[in-house]
């Protein structure tokens, strides 16, 4: 029996259509899954396999993937240029029929490409437009293993007026100790300002022995001409300098996302910049007037790994957790 849906490989005559299903038409994309954002990856950094799910003529679904082959093995997953998608779809495909279509026609492509495996990295109920867990039910049902990463974020909607009233006693005192330093909170604006946001940034990163996911160039790239609505940066200035900064993707009036968090060895030791920081990250989300602010995650290596230092410090702030969910299998 021929089947209505439509598996299709992504290519650039899609790209309109693709982020109009995006902002338009589906319950679970975010514009990190837009091509506006995935493109700011200079070309082949990632050999993109991201696929359409066509019911005659219109867009139903979209899966943002890159396909990464190691000899025999041809590995396909969530789009790795950004931080989660999976498989997106519009209100008219949560029916159970409908859902069990577009499956079975995704394992039929998966084993038409010869997939070695498959990793999709669900949208969270925290970011998605709309919580529709019915589509991690089916990743089970057709057999995908899921992984947890575990995330803290604030309900802004609960957090106190007095924000510093809902921390541990011991950030508590650490932000009290932050007032005594002259330090100013502000937008970061300029490319300069930008700049030296991410100086601090590779000094932490250094310490790991690593760097950022995005370079200097690509954030610039981000802010003044991908996603200069969906971008901000905000820092801690002492003495003129910047010593904390954060980078924040902003998620509708939903989610006020801190993606990238950075501070001075010397701040954090002498004057609790970071303490400051966050604190001042919070009351802008409120003032801003999001429902949430998201610290991120504290796993490693797909959640199975806990950052338990920094997991205990981003709990000190009153945060609440959410898991994101990465479901994978071999097909062959």
């Amino acid at each position: 029996m021929s089947s209505s849906i439509e598996i299709v490989k992504y290519d650039s005559s899609f790209e309109e259509k693709w982020d109009k299903f995006i902002v338009n038409s589906s319950v679970n994309g975010t514009f990190l899954q837009s091509r506006k954002f995935l493109n700011y990856h200079p070309a082949g950094r990632f050999n993109d396999h991201s696929l359409l799910i066509m019911k005659g003529t219109n867009i139903v679904g979209l899966v943002p993937m890159n396909v990464v082959e190691d000899g025999n093995t041809r590995k396909f997953y969530s789009h790795l240029g950004s931080t989660f998608g999976g498989i997106l779809l519009n209100a008219n495909s949560l029916e159970v029929a409908a859902l069990k279509e577009i499956f079975d026609r995704l394992e039929d492509y998966f084993k038409q490409q010869k997939a070695s495996s498959v990793l999709l990295k669900q949208t969270s109920w925290l970011y998605a437009p709309k919580n529709e867990e019915i589509i991690d039910y089916f990743l089970n049902l057709y057999g995908y293993s899921v992984g947890y990463e575990i995330g803290y974020y604030v309900d802004i909607k609960k957090c106190p007026e007095d924000i510093i009233s809902a921390y541990h006693a011991p950030k508590r005192r650490d932000y009290k100790y932050s007032l005594r330093s002259c330090q100013e909170f502000r937008e970061l604006t300029s490319d300069e300002d930008v700049r030296k946001f991410y100086d601090v940034l590779l000094e932490n990163y250094k310490k790991f022995e690593t760097t950022p996911v995005h370079t200097y160039e690509e954030i610039l790239d981000l802010k003044n001409n991908k996603i200069p609505q969906n971008i901000k940066f905000y820092g801690v200035i002492f003495d003129g300098k910047v010593v904390a900064a954060s980078m924040v993707f902003l998620f509708d009036k939903k989610v006020f996302h801190t993606q990238y968090l950075c501070c001075t060895h010397e701040a954090a030791a002498n004057m609790f910049s970071n303490a400051f920081l966050y604190t001042n990250l919070i009351r802008q989300a409120k003032i801003s007037g999001y429902r949430y602010l998201s610290f991120g995650t504290s796993t490693l290596e797909h959640g199975r790994v806990l950052n338990y230092e920094l997991a205990r410090f981003k709990e000190a702030f009153g945060t609440s957790t959410y898991v994101n969910r990465t479901y994978s299998k071999n097909i062959a």
